[in-house]
Order: C-alpha cells, then sequence, then structure tokens
C-alpha cells in the first residue's frame, strides 16, 4: 500500500501567509507611492531646470546684446575720435608746412638784407655813411632773425605735438582694433546655440584669464583715451591758432620792416640824385669859371706883357735922353713925365703880376675843387649805382624767384668828363 511522503524543509502557518501577503501589498504601495512622488519632483525639477536654462540664456542673450551694444557705441565714438584725429593731424601738419615756408621765405629775406649791407660796403671815402639806410637794413635783420627763432620755435612744438598726436592715436587705432575682434567674438557668442556644430565641453572654461580687467576700469580706460586725444587735439589747435597768429604777426613785422627800409633807400636815393646833380651842377659852373679865369690869366698875361714894352719904351726913352748935350740935358717935363711913367709902369706891372699869381692860384684852386667835385660824383654815381642794385635785389621779396628779372639801371650816371691836358697838367702841379 503506497505512503504518503512529506517534502522536507520548512512549514508557514496560514497567519504567516496572510502575513506575507500583507507585506508585499503593503510594499508595493510604499513603492509606488515613492514612485509617484520621485516622478513628481522629477517634473518639478525638469520644469524648474528647463524654466532656469532657458532664462539664464535668455539673460546671458540680453547681456550679450547689451555688451555688443556697449562695445559698438565706443567702437563709433573711437570711429568718430580717430575721424578727428586724423583731421587734426592733416591740420596740424599742413600749418607746420606752412610754418616752415615762412621759415624759408625769411631766409630770402635775410639774404637779401645781408646783400644790400654788402654791397653798400662798396661806397667810397665819405659816402661810407651810417645812413637811415643802414640802420633799416640792421633792424630789417634783427627782426627778420627774431620771426625765424620764433618760427623755428613752433615749427618745433608742432612737431612735438604731431607725435603727441600720432601717439594718441595709436592708442586708440589699438583700442578700437581691440573693440572690433571682441565685437567679432561676442557675436560669434550671440550666434550659437545647441545646434552649433562647434560646440564643445572645454577644460576649465570658468578660470579668470589673465590680464582680465574690471567694467569699472574697462569703462575708465575707454574714457581716458577719449579725453586723453580729445585734450591732444584741443592743444594741437590752439598750436595751430597760436602758429598761424605767429606767421601773420612775423609776415606782418617784416612787411612793415621792409616797407620803410625801401621807403629809406628811395629817400636815400633822392637825396643820393639831388646832390649828384648839385654836384653835376657844381662841376658845370666849375668848368666855366675855370674857361673865364683861364681868360682873364691870358689877359692879364697879354696887359703884362704890354705893359713891359711900355716900360721897355720909357726905360729906352730916359735912357737915349741922357745923351742930350750941354745945356739941353736938363730936367724938363718930359723928364718928370717919362720918369713918372717908368714908376707908374712899374706899379702898375707888380700889381698885375700879383693879381697874376692870385689869378693862377685860383686857377689851381678851381682845378682842385673840380677834381674833388668830379671824384665826389663819382662816389654819388657809384652809391646810387650800389642802392639801386639794392633795391632791384629786393624786388626778389615781392616778386616770385622764377618771375624774377633784373631790370637795367635807368640810372647810370658816370662821370665822362675829361680833363684837358692843361688841365692835367694844372692838377699835377697843384
Amino acid at each position: 500500500m503506497a505512503t504518503l511522503s512529506e517534502k522536507p524543509g520548512q512549514r508557514f502557518t496560514l497567519p504567516d501567509w496572510h502575513t506575507n501577503s500583507h507585506l508585499i501589498s503593503a510594499d508595493a504601495e510604499r513603492q509606488r507611492s515613492t514612485s509617484h512622488r520621485i516622478r513628481q519632483e522629477a517634473r518639478a525639477l525638469r520644469n524648474e531646470t528647463n524654466n532656469q536654462t532657458k532664462w539664464d540664456e535668455h539673460d546671458n542673450q540680453t547681456r550679450l546684446a547689451e555688451r555688443i551694444s556697449s562695445v559698438n557705441r565706443w567702437k563709433e565714438i573711437l570711429d568718430k575720435c580717430l575721424a578727428d584725429i586724423d583731421a587734426e593731424i592733416n591740420a596740424l601738419a599742413n600749418v607746420k608746412e606752412a610754418a616752415e615756408h615762412a621759415l624759408q621765405a625769411k631766409n630770402l629775406a635775410l639774404d637779401v638784407a645781408i646783400d644790400c649791407l654788402t654791397l653798400r660796403e662798396s661806397r667810397r671815402a665819405v659816402d661810407v655813411v651810417r645812413d637811415p639806410v643802414e640802420e633799416e637794413l640792421h633792424k630789417e635783420v634783427k627782426v627778420i632773425e627774431k620771426a625765424k627763432k620764433e618760427l623755428q620755435q613752433r615749427v618745433n612744438e608742432a612737431f612735438e605735438q604731431l607725435c603727441l598726436l600720432r601717439e594718441a592715436r595709436q592708442q586708440l587705432n589699438c583700442d578700437h582694433r581691440h573693440k572690433v575682434e571682441a565685437l567679432e567674438i561676442d557675436n560669434a557668442c550671440l550666434s550659437l546655440n545647441v545646434n552649433c556644430p562647434n560646440i564643445s565641453f572645454k577644460v576649465n572654461p570658468t578660470r579668470v584669464p589673465d590680464g582680465t580687467t574690471a567694467l569699472d576700469e574697462w569703462e575708465q580706460s575707454n574714457q581716458h583715451n577719449k579725453e586723453h586725444a580729445e585734450a591732444e587735439m584741443k592743444s594741437a589747435a590752439g598750436l595751430r591758432e597760436v602758429t598761424l597768429l605767429t606767421i601773420a604777426q612775423t609776415n606782418n613785422k617784416l612787411e612793415a620792416q621792409r616797407v620803410a627800409t625801401e621807403f629809406a633807400f628811395r629817400k636815400r636815393i633822392r637825396d643820393l640824385e639831388r646832390a649828384y646833380d648839385e654836384l653835376k651842377w657844381q662841376e658845370q659852373n666849375t668848368l666855366e669859371e675855370i674857361g673865364e679865369m683861364e681868360k682873364d690869366i691870358r689877359r692879364l698875361e697879354e696887359d703884362l706883357r704890354r705893359k713891359t714894352q711900355n716900360l721897355q719904351v720909357a726905360h729906352t726913352r730916359l735912357e737915349t735922353r741922357t745923351y742930350r748935350p750941354g745945356r739941353e740935358l736938363c730936367r724938363d717935363q718930359v723928364q718928370y713925365g717919362l720918369t713918372d711913367e717908368v714908376h707908374q709902369l712899374e706899379q702898375t706891372i707888380r700889381v698885375l703880376e700879383q693879381k697874376l699869381a692870385e689869378s693862377q692860384d685860383a686857377l689851381d684852386a678851381l682845378y682842385r675843387q673840380l677834381h674833388r667835385v668830379q671824384t665826389d660824383i663819382g662816389y654819388k654815381a657809384v652809391s646810387l649805382g650800389l642802392d639801386n642794385k639794392c633795391m632791384d635785389t629786393r624786388r626778389k621779396l615781392v616778386v616770385s624767384a622764377d618771375r624774377f628779372t633784373p631790370e637795367v639801371d635807368t640810372f647810370n650816371r658816370t662821370v665822362t668828363q675829361e680833363l684837358s691836358l692843361h688841365k692835367n697838367k694844372q692838377l699835377e702841379l697843384a
């Protein structure tokens, strides 16, 4: 007969089974509750993180746009500053070039003044005089040298200011270039999104790079560069005004001095012409007086010759009458008359000889004076020629060098009066 076998192992009671079923159900309920809570928390977290991410991205997009706008605003300011400083550099360079041209023009004026002084050193004898023309020429040299010194100072200041302007421009240009690069970078960052192929993880992207500055420092640096450039442009504008004023003042002073010098030249030339004409008149009158004196001397010599012959006649008569015979040798009226005639003729001859000597001395003095007058005429002619040449040279100051052609000296007065052989002999004797 078959028997029922029993499985080995523990046997649970019915309460244990009910308890176990209850525990399983309770654990399932608890797990489902935990899962539900976690799901709800995950959903809330997803919503929260999505919102946070979107707002953070939106805020950073806005910050990037604002930063781009700020950098672009400063870039536009720098564009204007660069344009202004370029214009100021060109303007100052033009003024500096004008000052250099004015300085170069003063060299011509100085050369002309020195040439005039050198030419006038060729004057002769008494014409080597410290006249108003020479004083005005020396004043002109001093005015030109002072003007050259002032203009050279302005040129040096303009050169230094140009260097400062170019240095400020270099700083602006460097800052402008950096802002252009920053705009390109920020615009590239603004265009990035999750679909871009060039996004990736980076090593320590939150590090602070070396040389990083604070926003306040960035603003101060931009403002400092702008204010520095504006200050240099303001200084350059002031220097341009001062330089232009200096050019105008030096030109006016030099023009006034040139007018004064040429007025003195014209007055001196008129004086020389009057003196020359006076000497020519004196020469003509002296020549006429010499002619008259020579005629009178010839008349005196002729009268003296005749008086000598008359005296010889009287002497001969008296000597012949001494041979009268006997009582005929008496002192009659003829004897007394002849004797008086001899005495009178001897007195007349002495007076004529004295007057002839005086006339000859006067003639010699006239020849010496004529030589002196003619010599002075030569000096005046040389002085006139030199002063007219100086005036011709000074035309360079009002006529451009390429159009300057020396005028023919219209006042070419030279002494052409030649002394006669007799006059030369008289001068040699004198």
